[in-house]
């Protein structure tokens, strides 16, 4: 067990005046000011870590992250992924199953545990494909990823939806038992047949394909109606246009258990990214409007939205640098979302500190069943926290990133909010932007 640390002159949730907080055996033993190796018991060895300045969240949870591993480590690997999230302030991740093979089994769900629990840096939890091969046809091994060893809690086919409505019902009705949650991704294929960008003016003068919001809304009040019918639970992925939130603030006003996340990109980057057509913008669902954006903002304070979920889909050269329409969707997003969350949210003043923490810590760990994450800044809790300087700046330099892949749509941009130091259960895992081993 590590030696005992004393932070010093921090501000839980960014409130208040300066305390300190001393850690030992993984737990926070103790909160108060002017605390010091002499006033305490037995602090042998002890740490001290000035925090002047500094604002302590617990650790971030992330629903949505595609490490890559099995099947794309030339992309990403668990624990390239796992260093991009703790340098981002995140402390457990939700692996994507849309891997080669698919984690549509105990097999591949448990290699992602293990794989995960011996990197060390965040706590990897796998997500266990709704159905067969992603192939929206057969439900998959739910009951026995869910018993596990990696205690699957989380299902879905992020990437394709599950299209098929009888499915969807069993898939729902199904995780209902296990005391899980079915994680869509909301697009009805039938309407994004060749679709390149959203669907509007600006996508029609490019010469592109239209991705059509009704597309999402269609599918995510199709599924509210099934989940409410059954009294299953329901999560949906990276809302994207303003129509989802009204559809979501009905559902949740007919007592429908159902949550949603929205991503760091849709929050900040619009449309007009297509002028150019760089391929780093190319991300599904697409780059909505100015005006959808400020609606997602919005939603997300009011708690309409739940949480922030990167999505983080690093991808080859090859797959990123060619022709648009060749082009493979999606973004990075673990290193930059805390920066783009302040910029978006915390400095309009739409969301506070305490805030940041409910989005982007205590929200996700709720929906995903995580005891032991998004747990309060206090006496006998787990030392499982983030400590960001809120004063910091920093540019984005996709070669600089953790991950194997570069293709941030950040690039260049200079971003408020630097993270400090992560830890996890009382071991530092990050301080002063590098990954401790």
């Amino acid at each position: 067990m590590n030696s005992p640390l004393l932070i010093k002159a921090v501000r839980l949730y960014g409130e208040g005046d300066p305390v300190d907080v001393l850690v030992r055996d993984g737990v926070i033993v103790e909160i108060g000011q002017w605390l010091d190796a002499a006033s305490t018991q037995d602090l042998d060895g002890v740490r001290v870590l000035d925090a002047d300045g500094l604002v302590a969240l617990p650790g971030f949870v992330d629903l949505h992250t595609h490490l890559r591993e099995p099947g794309r480590e030339d992309t990403e690997t668990i624990a390239t992924g796992s260093a991009a999230a703790a340098l981002g302030g995140y402390t457990a991740v939700f692996a994507m199953a849309n891997t080669d093979p698919v984690a549509d089994n105990a097999v591949v769900v448990e290699h992602v545990w293990r794989r995960g629990r011996e990197v060390g840096l965040v706590d990897v939890h796998p997500v266990g494909a709704v159905t067969v091969g992603l192939k929206g046809e057969k439900l998959a091994e739910l009951g026995t990823m869910a018993a596990s060893k990696a205690g699957v809690r989380v299902f879905s086919d992020d990437g394709l939806c599950v299209a098929d409505p009888l499915i969807m019902r069993r898939a729902l009705e199904y995780t209902r038992s296990l005391d899980a949650v079915i994680a869509q991704h909301a697009e009805e294929p039938r309407l994004t047949v060749g679709a390149q960008a959203h669907e509007g003016e600006r996508a029609a003068r490019l010469g592109l394909a239209g991705w059509p919001a009704a597309a999402e809304e269609s599918i995510v009040a199709r599924d509210c109606l099934l989940a409410k019918q059954v009294d299953a639970r329901l999560h949906v992925c990276h809302v994207s246009t303003s129509g989802t939130v009204d559809v979501l603030r009905w559902a949740k006003a007919r007592g429908t258990k159902v949550s949603a996340e929205v991503t760091p990109h849709h929050l900040l980057l619009t449309d007009e990214r297509l002028e150019g057509y760089d391929p780093v913008n190319k991300v599904n669902p697409p780059l909505r409007t100015e005006s959808d954006v400020q609606v997602l903002r919005e939603a997300l304070a009011e708690g309409v939205l739940d949480c922030v979920a990167t999505d983080h889909a690093p991808h080859a050269v090859q797959d990123k640098d060619c022709e648009w329409s060749a082009a493979r969707p999606g973004m990075l997003g673990l290193q930059t979302a805390l920066s783009i969350v302040v910029k978006t949210l915390v400095r309009p003043g739409l969301l506070d500190w305490r805030g940041v923490a409910r989005v982007m810590s205590e929200r996700p760990a709720e929906i995903a069943g995580l005891p032991d994450q998004g747990r309060p800044l206090a006496v006998g809790e787990p030392a499982t926290l983030v400590l960001v300087d809120p004063r910091a700046h920093w540019v984005v330099r996709g070669a600089e990133l953790a991950s194997i892949s570069g293709n941030t749509p950040f690039e260049g941009m200079e971003l408020p909010a630097v993270v400090h130091t992560t830890m996890l259960r009382g071991r530092v895992t990050v301080t002063e932007g590098k990954v401790q081993s």
